[in-house]
Formats: C-alpha cells, sequence, structure tokens
C-alpha cells in the first residue's frame, strides 16, 4: 500500500488510534510492516487513560498546505492535554509496555491455543489486541460467551457476530494472563 500510494501521490494515512501505542507489540502498527505513514492519526492510549487527547502528525510537506485560519479545533493545543500525553509516551517507553504487549499477547495465544475448545476456530492478533472466532450452532454464542466471561469478571467485546475480541490492559502480567485464559476456559462450558 505504501508503495501504491507513493507512485501515485497519493496520502498514506495511519489511523491508529486503537492499534497505536504498543497495543500491537510495537509502538505503532504500521512498525509490523516498517511502513512509514504521511499521516499519523494516535488517540485512546495516547493520554494513557487520563485526559481525552487526539493527535494527527505529519511531515511539514504536509501540514504546511493547511494555512492560518483554514482549520481550526475547538479543544486543540490544550496544555494539561499536551503534557499528559507527552508523560504517557514517556511510561510507554520507560517502562518497555509495547514489549511486555508482544510477550503478553504472544502467552495468550498460547494459552488459549492449548484450551483446544471445539468452539474456538481461530485465534490471531498481534500484541495484546487479539480475537477468537467462534464457531456454534447459536448464532449468539460469542454474545453469551461475553456475558459469561464478564460474570466471571473478564471483560470482552463481542465484534462481527462470531469474534471476540481481547485488549487486555498493556501492563498485565503472566500470572494475569493465566488467570484470564482460565475464566474463558471455564466460561466456554455455558456454550455446551
Amino acid at each position: 500500500v505504501r508503495a501504491l500510494c507513493t507512485k501515485y501521490n497519493v496520502l498514506f494515512i495511519a489511523d491508529e488510534i486503537q492499534t497505536g501505542l504498543a497495543r500491537t507489540g510495537k509502538m505503532l502498527a504500521c512498525d509490523h510492516e516498517n511502513v512509514r505513514p504521511d499521516i499519523l492519526i494516535l488517540g485512546k492510549a495516547l493520554s494513557g487513560g487520563v485526559l481525552p487527547v487526539s493527535a494527527v502528525l505529519a511531515d511539514d510537506v504536509v501540514m504546511m498546505n493547511i494555512h492560518p485560519g483554514e482549520h481550526g479545533s475547538t479543544y486543540g493545543g490544550n496544555p494539561l492535554a499536551c503534557a499528559v500525553a507527552i508523560t504517557a509516551l514517556t511510561v510507554l517507553k520507560e517502562e518497555k509496555m509495547a514489549e511486555n504487549a508482544e510477550f503478553m499477547g504472544q502467552l495468550l495465544r498460547s494459552e488459549l491455543a492449548k484450551l483446544n475448545s471445539p468452539y474456538i476456530t481461530t485465534i490471531r492478533g498481534k500484541g495484546l489486541l487479539n480475537a477468537i472466532v467462534i464457531k456454534h450452532a447459536n448464532p449468539d454464542a460469542s454474545w453469551e460467551l461475553c456475558l459469561a466471561l464478564m460474570q466471571h469478571g473478564l471483560l470482552a467485546k463481542p465484534t462481527h457476530g462470531d469474534k471476540i475480541r481481547f485488549a487486555p490492559p498493556l501492563l498485565i502480567n503472566e500470572a494475569q494472563i493465566i488467570e484470564c485464559v482460565g475464566i474463558i476456559e471455564k466460561s466456554l462450558q455455558a456454550l455446551g
């Protein structure tokens, strides 16, 4: 995609609001493919959950095309929000959150595979952004499994009918991953 964008003079925009800032085991999901977008969009994790913060980043060749008065933002440039974002980025780097996400994500996927559940047909993910695909005669099985997970203390998000997304905190540890997989195993019994 990067090569095509460059060839045809099209801006490559990476929306990393969900995937960026260590979630996938690298600072940016783009880093897995060794590509650099022309425009990068960040949010959510940018503030460490303290304040709503988002950012649009680009080189001068892009940004200098926006002249004074052509673009504005009601809350843009808030000094407190900017300070929080800088601190959150520092913490992500100093505490090696991307490395932890990579290791813990591999552990999560490995432990899920050991369950050998007939209901889990696919386990996929990068870092701590993971999903399983559920196969069951009941079309509401993924939703019901998420409800069972919640009753046992684990929050997960059903998406697109048969998929369940798991995005644990970036600071999760091995014991907590094992505990989560135990809850998933216990909750899978609700399907049978």
